[in-house]
């Protein structure tokens, strides 16, 4: 498969680029501490900063990777970085890979996954986001499709990804990072039907 790596992709209202350790103060401020943002994430709240830097620091590490996906959602006017978002391979394991059904696993099973400030919520910008990647991911590999998932208790979530092109496929199950479960609802979205999506638009 032809990846193309995290690469700036600019939108109306924002800039999406590498997450660097210097990033750290607006990350955990503005979502990595915050319990309401973490709810239905597989990981828990940060406790300090140095913890996030930390994180930062090793993932600034993987951008050498052409298959590696992580993207800073920034503000175009003020520079503030509001939240983030990345492309990661079969990020649920094994928990619906049976489920997928006429699809091609070949290249794995590519997933959005992303997290936005809760003084940023409702105002488009995740949605605006999200259309930003995956036109990426059509336009700049040659992947034949992604899907994308939600807790079954956050349907906020999952309107973002049918603004996005998203089409509703099965229910299924993925765990925290503690073991803990969570029912959720996937979602895919192959190559055709965002073709057909992007006209509509």
């Amino acid at each position: 498969m032809r990846h193309a790596g995290t690469e700036t992709i600019e939108t109306e209202r924002l800039v999406l680029r590498r997450l660097l350790p210097e990033d750290a103060p607006d990350m955990f401020k503005n979502w990595a501490s915050d319990p309401a943002v973490t709810r239905w994430l597989r990981w828990e709240p940060h406790k300090d900063v140095f913890e996030t830097y930390a994180l930062l620091t090793a993932w600034a590490e993987l951008y050498k990777n052409p298959d590696y996906y992580q993207w800073a959602i920034q503000k175009k006017a003020s520079g503030e970085v509001i939240g983030a978002i990345s492309l990661v391979d079969d990020l649920l394991g094994e928990a619906y890979r049976d489920k997928w059904t006429g699809v091609d696993l070949s290249d794995g099973i590519w997933e959005p996954g992303y997290c936005l400030g809760r003084a940023f919520w409702g105002k488009g910008y995740m949605t605006e986001a999200l259309r930003a990647v995956v036109d990426y991911w059509f336009t700049r590999t040659d992947g034949s499709w992604l899907t994308c998932c939600h807790a079954k208790g956050n349907p906020a979530s999952g309107a973002v990804m049918k603004k996005a092109g998203f089409v509703y496929d099965h229910e299924a199950q993925y765990h925290k990072f503690d073991g803990t479960p969570v029912d959720c609802l996937v979602y895919r979205l192959t190559r055709a039907d965002y073709e057909a999506f992007c006209h509509k638009r």
